[in-house]
């Protein structure tokens, strides 16, 4: 699930740093976001959407099967 994260931050150009900075956390909360580690916050979730320019569906939505 959280791969969909870092594929669009990578499509978008943007290190974890510069996407951590765009959004007000740290990068190792990207990183752990990223490993599926971390569960961020509806605000985040929002914040890491408009900075990689992909709806929330694209990046966190999961399927009724799918382990979370």
């Amino acid at each position: 699930m959280m791969n969909h994260v870092k594929n669009a931050r990578i499509e978008a150009g943007l290190t974890q740093l510069q996407l951590a900075e765009n959004t007000g956390v740290t990068r190792q909360t990207i990183s752990l976001i990223e490993k599926g580690k971390y569960n961020p916050t509806l605000k985040l979730c929002l914040a890491i959407c408009y900075a990689v320019g992909k709806s929330l569906d694209e990046l966190f939505w999961i399927d009724e099967g799918e382990k979370p």
